[in-house]
């Protein structure tokens, strides 16, 4: 098993902020919009280094959103910061209607997304966004693990052409990936090469999967791990070449299990190589105040998790 190391925990929002400040520099036809939660998406440098180009709306999100999109037709290239239950669900039309289906180059920067937000509960933590953003025909979705990745997947977004939905979170991860990695959209990343199971993950869920690895081998089974960072395009190559070596597979996520990544890959698999396969996430559930590792433990979301399901879709492997 590849070791990893944790070169010190970090919350992914900041990943975010510094690669904002970074674009600012680099781009003058960079923008920034936020629906009064500038420090929480730690927007503020951005903000200060730039204020004729930072756009505090308040809490009017769907001004935000059809606000960004018109920047657009002028070469601007806006990037919006709420909480993802504000970036998603209670924009959703807007997000259709003038960026999606006007295909406009708007970047959706989502913060405090999943149960992990924690303490502030079920109304403002969303665990469907990936799916409601993934169905938005031309829409790019990323979910990104660490600090050191959401940085360079922020920078990467601004190259790209087209709406993106940018995820990421709150509480401090352990952050792992390398700090000069290129980020690549829609290329999965090998992180573990294995025989028995592939396990896919995306998000926090990464490192989980990456503990979840280092048990198994404990126990004699030597697991594929795979950062799955975009869920869409999905790396359909890199998922089709894992499971045919390992024969069956695993799928992590701090996602609502209808609509996520799980769900993408069972697509995939059901029209080129049905295999036996196990689900890590959320099963129809709202997520609810607490801790944020109370909740993942809740919620069925830790390694221990992925290890059990590991044992069980191997013993469906024929």
């Amino acid at each position: 098993m590849k070791e990893y190391t944790n070169t010190g925990s970090k919350d992914t929002r900041s990943g975010f902020g510094e690669a904002l400040l970074e674009l600012g520099k680099q781009n003058p036809d960079v923008v920034a919009l936020c629906a009064d939660l500038t420090g929480s998406m730690k927007m503020d440098a951005f903000a200060k280094a730039f204020p004729e180009r930072f756009f505090q709306v308040g809490i009017a999100e769907a001004n935000m959103m059809s606000i960004a999109a018109g920047m657009t037709i002028g070469g601007k290239i806006p990037f919006t910061g709420t909480f993802a239950n504000f970036s998603t669900g209670r924009v959703y039309d807007q997000i259709r209607q003038s960026i999606a289906y006007s295909e406009k180059n708007v970047k959706i920067c989502a913060s405090h997304a999943g149960v992990t937000l924690g303490e502030d509960g079920a109304t403002h933590q969303i665990l469907e966004d990936i799916g409601l953003m993934k169905m938005l025909p031309g829409m790019t979705v990323i979910n990104t693990c660490d600090f050191n990745q959401t940085k360079a997947a922020t920078l990467a977004i601004a190259k790209h052409i087209g709406p993106v939905y940018l995820r990421f979170g709150r509480p401090k991860v352990p952050n792992f990936t390398p700090a000069d990695s290129e980020f690549e959209i829609g290329k999965a990343i090998l992180l573990n090469e294995g025989t028995d199971v592939s396990i896919f993950a995306t998000g926090h869920l990464v490192w989980k999967a990456l503990e979840a690895g280092k048990i198994l081998e404990k126990n004699g089974i030597h697991a594929e791990i795979i950062n799955i960072h975009t869920i869409k395009p999905l790396d359909c190559e890199a998922i089709l070449a894992s499971v045919s070596k390992t024969g069956c597979v695993v799928t992590a996520e701090e996602h609502m299990m209808n609509g996520g990544l799980g769900d993408s890959i069972a697509q995939l698999l059901i029209r080129e190589n049905p295999l036996p396969m196990e689900m890590i996430a959320v099963n129809d559930q709202f997520g609810q105040s607490g801790k944020p590792e109370e909740l993942l433990v809740k919620y069925g979301l830790e390694a221990a998790n992925i290890v059990k399901a590991v044992q069980k879709v191997m013993s469906r492997k024929k």
